[in-house]
Formats: C-alpha cells, sequence, structure tokens
C-alpha cells in the first residue's frame, strides 16, 4: 500500500457559514427521511467520480505510492454534478427534487468508499507483491524467495477477494457509532471538515464561492489534460524520451534522478499536501540520491560486486529497499505505540470525567448558546432516529466472516481457514483502536495492522507458502480496519450535516460494492496498458517489492545482505523513532520544522524527481499565501484537484493507444553534446 497522507481538518473561513447563520437555520430545517437522501442521481455521479478518483488513487500507488486526500475534490465535483443536473433539467422544464446537503454528503461517502478499495485494495503493495514480476525482480536464486509463491493478478479473483474481505469492517463497529461519536465526542477532523465543507456549499455565500471553485477546478484539469496530451506525442517508445526525462538541473543531476518532469500530477500533490509533507519528501531525496547512495556507489566491489545489475538486491538495489523499509517500519511502530497510548489515556479520562463530575441541568440564559443547543440536539436525535439494530450487525459480520474464512483459502491456499478465522476475532478490537485513534489524531495506521498480519502470519507458515499467507493475511487485516475508520468518519460527518446514520452507512455499503467492482476494473485498465513493476519505468510500483521483502523477512530475517546494509538499517530505524519523538516533544513552533520519516523514506527507494515536483507545488503556494491568503485559501484545493484530475483523465486514452500498440511519433531525448 502507499502512503497515505493524513487529511488536513483546516477549512477556509469563507467555506464556512457564519455561527449565526447556521443556528438560525439547522434547528428549524427539515431533514429528508432516509431513503430521499439516497437517489438515482446521487449514485450516477458517485459511480462517475468513483471511477476517475479509482484511476487517480492507481496512478499515483502505482508511480510514488503518495496518495493526497480527495475528498475536497470529491464533495466539490459531487455538488458540482448535481447542481449542473439539476439546473439543466429546471431550465427545460422539469420538476426536480431540491439538492440536499444529506444528499451531498452521500455522494461524498459513495465515492470515498469507492476509491479507498483502490488504495486498501492492495494492488500497488500486498496483491501486485505475489505477481511474478516481482519474484523475478527480487531473484529466484534470492532466500524465502519461491516461485510457488506465486500468483498473478487477475481480474476475477481480485473482484472476489475484495467482495469477501472489503465488508466485514462495516459490521464490526456499527453498533458503537453512538458511543465513537456521541459520548467520546471523538472529533474526526477530516470528516469534520468536510461536513463543513458541505454545509457551507448549501449557503448562499458557500454556493457561490463553490461555483467560483468549480470553475477554478475546469480551468486547470484542462490545461492538465491538454499539456498531458501534449507530452505524449514527445516520449516516444521505452522509457528514455520526452518531458518525463527532461535533464532540467544538467546531466549530472539527472543520473542522480534529480530533474523537474512537468509533472501536474506531482505539483497538483505538492499543492495539497502540507509544506511539512513536501519539504520531507525533498528532505529525504537529498539524503538518499545526493548523499548516500553516491556514497554507497563508492565502494562498490567491496560492499557489494561491482558487476550486479541495477536491480539486484545484493547490490546497491538491496540497501534502498531495505533502508526505505527500516524507515517505514520505525515510524509506523512509533505511532502506533503513540495511538494505542493516546486511545487508552482518553478513554480512562473519559470514564474517569463521567464518573467524577456530578450531573448538572443546562440552564442557559443566552439566546444564541440555547439555539446552539438546540441543533446539536436536532444533531442527536436525527443521528439516532434511524437505528441499525444490533442483531443484524452482528449477523452480518458473523455471516460474511464465515464467506470469508471458506473463501479466502481457495483464493490463497497457503492461508488457511484458521488463520482467517482467528483475523476475524481480534479484528473488531483492532478495528476500535484505529477508529479510535483517527478520531483523535486523524491518522488511520490500517497498513501498520496490515504488516504486523503480514510478519505473523509469514513466521508462523514458513517458507512453505510463508510469502503468500503473509501478503494475504496483510490484505484481510488492513480492510477491516481501514473500512471501520471510514465508516466512523462518514458517522460524524453524516451527524454533522443532520444525514441519516442509516443513509450513511447505506452509501457506505454501496460505495465498498461499486469500489470491488470498478477498482479491479480500472487497475486492469493499467496492467494490460502498461509495462507494470518495471522498476526503470514510469509505473514502477515501488511497495510491491517492499511488501514482498517484508513477508521473506518475516520467514528468514536477514539473509545475506550486503555489507554493512543491516547496520545501516538500525540506524535509519532508531533515527525514525527519536524524529518521531521529537516531533512530539517539543514545542510547536519548533516541531512543525521537523520532517516526518514516512515521508521522507518514500525517494529512498523511488527517485528525487517527483520529490522536485511537489517542491515546486510547495513553492507556488508558499508565494501564493503571501500574496493572497483567502484565494489561496479558497481555491489552491481546487487548482490542485484540477491539476492532478486532468492528467488522470488522459490516463485513459493513453492506455486505449497503449492496448492499440499506437506508439507516439517523437522521442525527445538529451544527451551530452560530446556524444553527438
Amino acid at each position: 500500500m502507499g502512503t497515505e497522507i493524513p487529511r488536513s481538518a483546516e477549512i477556509s473561513e469563507a467555506l464556512l457559514p457564519s455561527e449565526s447563520e447556521k443556528t438560525a437555520t439547522a434547528a428549524e430545517e427539515h431533514v429528508p427521511e432516509w431513503k430521499e437522501q439516497i437517489t438515482i442521481r446521487g449514485l450516477t455521479v458517485s459511480a462517475l467520480l468513483g471511477t476517475l478518483f479509482c484511476i487517480i488513487t492507481h496512478k499515483l500507488n502505482l508511480t510514488v505510492g503518495i496518495i493526497p486526500s480527495l475528498n475536497v475534490a470529491a464533495g466539490l465535483l459531487g455538488f458540482f454534478f448535481v447542481k449542473s443536473w439539476t439546473g439543466f433539467l429546471s431550465k427545460l422544464g422539469f420538476t426536480v427534487k431540491p439538492f440536499t446537503k444529506q444528499e451531498n454528503t452521500v455522494i461524498q461517502t459513495c465515492v470515498v468508499a469507492c476509491y479507498g478499495l483502490a488504495f486498501s485494495g492492495g494492488f500497488g503493495s500486498y496483491l501486485i507483491a505475489m505477481d511474478e514480476k516481482t519474484y523475478k525482480l527480487i531473484g529466484a536464486d534470492y532466500p524465502g524467495n519461491h516461485a510457488e509463491d506465486v500468483i498473478n493478478p487477475g481480474l476475477w479473483w481480485m473482484i472476489g477477494f475484495l467482495f469477501v474481505v472489503s465488508f466485514l469492517g462495516l459490521f464490526s463497529l456499527v453498533p458503537l457509532r453512538k458511543v465513537m461519536v456521541l459520548d467520546y465526542k471523538l472529533t474526526y477532523p477530516s470528516g469534520t471538515a468536510t461536513a463543513m465543507l458541505i454545509n457551507s456549499f448549501h449557503t448562499n455565500t458557500g454556493a457561490e464561492l463553490a461555483g467560483n471553485q468549480v470553475k477554478c477546478l475546469g480551468k486547470y484539469l484542462s490545461l492538465s489534460l491538454i499539456w498531458s496530451c501534449f507530452k505524449w506525442f514527445f516520449s516516444g517508445i521505452g522509457d528514455a524520451c520526452g518531458f518525463d526525462n527532461f535533464p532540467t538541473l544538467g546531466l549530472t543531476l539527472f543520473k542522480n534522478t534529480f530533474y523537474f518532469d512537468f509533472s501536474p500530477t506531482y505539483i497538483g500533490c505538492g499543492l495539497i499536501c502540507p509544506h511539512i509533507v513536501n519539504c520531507s519528501v525533498l528532505l529525504g531525496a537529498i539524503i538518499s540520491w545526493g548523499i548516500l547512495w553516491p556514497f554507497v556507489s563508492q565502494h562498490a566491489g567491496d560492499w557489494y560486486p561491482a558487476d550486479l545489475g541495477s536491480n539486484d538486491f545484493k547490490g546497491l538495489y538491496g540497501y534502498k529497499v531495505f533502508i526505505a523499509i527500516a524507515i517505514i517500519l520505525g515510524d509506523g511502530l512509533y505511532n502506533l505505540v503513540k495511538i494505542i497510548a493516546v486511545t487508552v489515556k482518553e478513554i480512562c479520562s473519559s470514564r474517569s470525567r463521567r464518573l467524577n463530575l456530578p450531573i448538572v441541568t443546562d440552564v442557559v440564559d443566552d439566546s444564541e448558546a440555547s439555539e446552539i443547543l438546540l441543533v446539536k440536539k436536532k444533531r442527536d436525535v436525527v443521528f439516532l432516529k434511524d437505528r441499525i439494530p444490533l442483531e443484524f450487525a452482528v449477523a452480518g459480520y458473523v455471516g460474511l466472516a464465515a464467506i470469508s474464512t471458506a473463501t479466502i483459502p481457495i483464493i490463497f491456499p497457503p492461508l488457511k481457514w484458521y488463520f482467517v478465522l482467528c483475523s476475524y476475532f481480534i479484528a473488531p478490537a483492532l478495528a476500535f483502536c484505529n477508529s479510535y485513534g483517527t478520531g483523535l489524531t486523524d491518522w488511520s495506521l490500517a497498513s501498520t495492522y496490515g504488516k504486523i498480519g503480514l510478519f505473523i502470519i509469514a513466521s508462523v507458515v514458513g517458507s512453505d507458502g510463508g510469502v503468500i499467507a503473509g501478503l494475504a493475511a496483510c490484505g484481510v487485516m488492513m480492510s477491516i480496519v481501514s473500512t471501520a475508520a471510514d465508516l466512523m468518519q462518514d458517522f460524524k460527518t453524516g451527524y454533522l450535516t443532520l444525514s441519516s446514520a442509516k443513509s450513511m452507512f447505506v452509501s457506505q455499503l454501496v460505495g465498498t460494492a461499486m469500489g470491488c467492482v470498478i477498482a479491479p476494473l480500472t487497475f486492469w485498465l493499467f496492467w494490460t496498458a502498461f509495462d507494470i513493476g518495471d522498476p526503470n519505468g514510469p509505473y514502477k510500483a515501488p511497495y510491491a517489492v517492499i511488501f514482498r521483502e517484508m513477508a521473506i523477512l518475516g520467514i528468514e530475517g536477514f539473509a545475506e545482505l550486503p555489507k554493512h546494509c543491516l547496520a545501516l538499517c538500525y540506524g535509519f530505524f532508531i533515527a525514525a523513532l527519536i524524529v518521531n519523538l521529537l516531533r512530539d516533544i517539543t514545542p510547536p513552533n519548533i516541531s512543525q520544522f521537523i520532517p516526518i520519516p514516512m515521508a521522507m523514506a518514500v525517494p529512498f527507494y523511488i527517485g528525487a524527481y517527483f520529490a522536485i515536483d511537489m517542491f515546486v507545488g510547495t513553492v507556488i503556494l508558499f508565494i501564493w499565501e503571501r500574496i493572497n491568503r483567502k484565494d489561496a485559501d479558497d481555491f489552491a484545493g481546487a487548482v490542485a484537484s484540477g491539476l492532478i484530475c486532468g492528467d488522470g483523465i488522459w490516463t485513459i486514452p493513453s492506455a486505449i493507444l497503449s492496448i492499440l500498440r499506437i506508439n507516439p511519433p517523437i522521442c525527445m531525448y538529451f544527451g551530452p553534446s560530446s556524444a553527438r
């Protein structure tokens, strides 16, 4: 799985209705029944946007593995499409149902559930780590890497696998929705931010701003699409031509992957991701490709044989992969322990407050405060009105677990039924921990829980099928804890937008079902059209090698690593722990400048080129914020979404041209003048 950047909870003040505007209308606002909140037009828009965002997510997952949140774009485009739809039909004289914020919330939930499976479904990590290309890349003679541990991607088995594992997380925590949202009052920052955004769309001032944001998004989407099409004509045959290989910083730095490759997607990511994330990625690129790899390369012939191929694990490639793994594991382990500790502390504090504080009757004289209490009361009533029966949730979880326990060993024979069953016994507890932690910090550790399952199952099964069993177990665990956290996030959004909990649950089910089909289909487009997993091509699938190596590590331990590689891994693992600790213990005015190890790890293996692009995006945003902060807050997300979506849309015709074997007519290549 790629690295999912934590979503910012900051929403521009201009997007938010004033407190008086909210409270003056919300208390007496009509709330549609839950069935009226789910409409055919809403589901149609959800399917279209889900397809687009699945394509974008696959492209990012298979190239660099960094995936920013597209929630704002999903909410904005959902609002735009339905508003355009209703406006067009009204002009034709048709009577149309009003577009409510509840319907907007359902669309948002459905789209996020759909494209979330393109991320958590393992198409750039544990599923593709099972394929033959990754096996050959690591090496047939590599200890623990066996030819029997190969399962190539197949459209039908991937769809079947997602259907049997993706729904359990939705049923695991449904009975705790009141506890998490009302009793513990967890903030779920992204869910709260999304609710504020949707609420703002459905006010007069917010609707006007949303219209301007959509125009901005459309303009940059068109520019990005045209630019991506233009670039294609110069990209030639192979991977050495075109603007993607433009030595903007000189040929010497180009050899060390330091160049700007004119990618709208990565510039858009730089505009969306926080400045510290982009700077961390660039710092990781400088440390690895600017200092560490040139230093290690100087010891070729001493530390490792000098005549090895560029992708041989006994050479420089081994340093790249294992040091990246060390940083990722160090960061993941630290945050797992931290969030579990925070969760336990908060639960104990919450219980203590309920036991020790006297119960008082709220007597509020102030009219505005009284109005706010009325709004809160209405939210509580709406949230609790459409009950999801406990017996339904339990029956759903048990039934799906039984089907999954019987089916998964058929798809992945080394993962025996009793391993699957044990996973489903402990999964609800892990799902609760992850959901509670997400509610506090906005950081989902689904991939960390998946890696823990990977290591445990791989080591227990051993060399006879342990790689496949570990990777499959990783998928099972990740799917449950990820979808459970997403559902609670959506319940929080629904609570704040006066949407029915039942409509949220149903839209999650529908969006997940869409994702089980759309995510594999869009991945299959990439798999058929492009050379996925080629370490020298654009679609490196970087986490495929990393996840397979983790499974082998769980079985074999550290076998045949190059000289000093293990010592470097220990050093970077400890460094990741220390840097995270410093981020937590230093004052905010200092910690905001301390880099994030997880973001630093990504370029260690992939290269520095995308870090340059993302840094260009963050510089543009920084200057924009200094010139006009309000405009930057209002439109930076729309510009970024347009750049990412336009480049993503071009992927479809590009893939079709590749399938039809229609090659670009020109190869634009750069080399030293002395070579002419």
